[in-house]
């Protein structure tokens, strides 16, 4: 295996989902800590800091580290788990799959269950099963037995999926794409920046808590009070059967996505040209799009002290918030390559151009 996959593997394969990071916080600190001093907020938050030169401006590159995953909000008589779900789930992609209780004692496989379709009324066959009537099955015929097992109301859950190449093994289905993919990013784009001079101080990372309300995105913007920030994320990817154009122009393999807008973040117009215009100079393979609902941490980093100028920038995906989210290699390494180009350039004279809004000019 190459050294890129090991990397996505441990990502992905590695959980965290909103308020239990500890696991992938620690995964990714390993692989920060190479590049410069780590600094983290009290939540969880950790990012390195790569020194530029001399007084040079602070720039805050960060993905969010946090999986969507669950809470066992208690255990019944029987042995089976209720759940609460840790940021947004769609009830079709929860039925029947396989999911891990993390406990004192290790993880704990679960796979989660319902009524069977037998059994219900042809319209609540048609419906979309609330998680209310969802349950797990450890395999524990009572709550006694699921203590033996360490399991116990509180404890978090996550997807069972591990990382698996296609037929075209560009295209790369795991859990927690959401947003590994922004944390595999911001690694690359470390090492892309390894041997390169820079005028910026910048801050790499990943937040914590993103998936239940840009909570890590908050408290480390308003310790580290950066210039300039960008948010790494991923994005709808409009390449599949039934959507149309309109709602979603992003496709796989086609670069990274500009996000020109979303439901938290209208992004500094000279930033967003910046940005396209490095994409350009440096023939890095972008895309333009847009994302009607939901929101990124861009949203928080943009309103900390006197206001950040800031834009997210997204991974396309397929599949998010299921356990088996799909992404292309090829689109990770051109959001590295932008933000490592973008780093290269930035110096104090364009902070003042992006504080200022002034016009950019596209090559071509």
């Amino acid at each position: 295996m190459d050294h890129q996959w090991q990397l996505f593997r441990e990502l992905t394969e590695s959980v965290g989902v909103s308020g239990f990071e500890q696991d992938i916080r620690d995964v990714l600190a390993r692989h920060l800590a190479p590049y410069g001093e780590l600094v983290t907020d009290h939540l969880g938050s950790t990012v390195v800091h790569r020194r530029g030169a001399g007084g040079g401006p602070k720039l805050l590159v960060a993905a969010h580290m946090d999986e969507v995953g669950w809470l066992v909000s208690h255990v019944e008589d029987d042995g089976y788990l209720r759940i609460r779900p840790l940021g947004g789930w769609w009830g079709h992609v929860m039925l029947a799959q396989r999911v891990q209780v993390m406990t004192d004692r290790g993880p704990v496989l679960g796979v989660i269950g319902s009524r069977p379709p037998h059994m219900l009324k042809p319209k609540d066959r048609e419906a979309v099963m609330s998680i209310e009537e969802m349950f797990v099955d450890i395999g524990a015929s009572s709550e006694a037995e699921a203590s033996e097992l360490g399991v116990r109301p509180g404890c978090p859950m996550a997807p069972v999926s591990p990382l698996t190449a296609m037929g075209n093994p560009n295209f790369l289905l795991g859990k927690a794409w959401d947003n590994r993919a922004g944390c595999a990013a911001a690694i690359l784009a470390l090492d892309e920046l390894r041997d390169k001079s820079i005028a910026a101080h910048v801050y790499v990372g990943a937040t914590v808590q993103e998936e239940v309300g840009l909570r890590g995105a908050q408290t480390l913007a308003q310790q580290l009070k950066p210039d300039v920030a960008i948010a790494l994320d991923v994005g709808l990817s409009g390449d599949i059967p039934g959507v149309k154009a309109r709602e979603s122009r992003a496709k796989l393999g086609k670069g990274v996505v500009v996000l020109l807008y979303d439901g938290s973040l209208v992004p500094n117009p000279t930033l967003r040209d910046l940005v396209i215009q490095t994409a350009e100079a440096e023939h890095i393979p972008y895309q333009l799009d847009s994302l009607g609902g939901g929101g990124t941490d861009g949203g928080k980093m943009q309103l900390v002290h006197s206001g950040v100028p800031t834009l997210a920038l997204a991974v396309p995906t397929r599949y998010m918030h299921s356990h088996n989210v799909m992404v292309h290699r090829e689109d990770l390494q051109a959001a590295a390559r932008l933000v490592a180009g973008f780093v290269r350039r930035l110096d104090g004279r364009m902070v003042e151009q992006i504080r200022n809004r002034e016009r950019i000019s596209h090559p071509g």
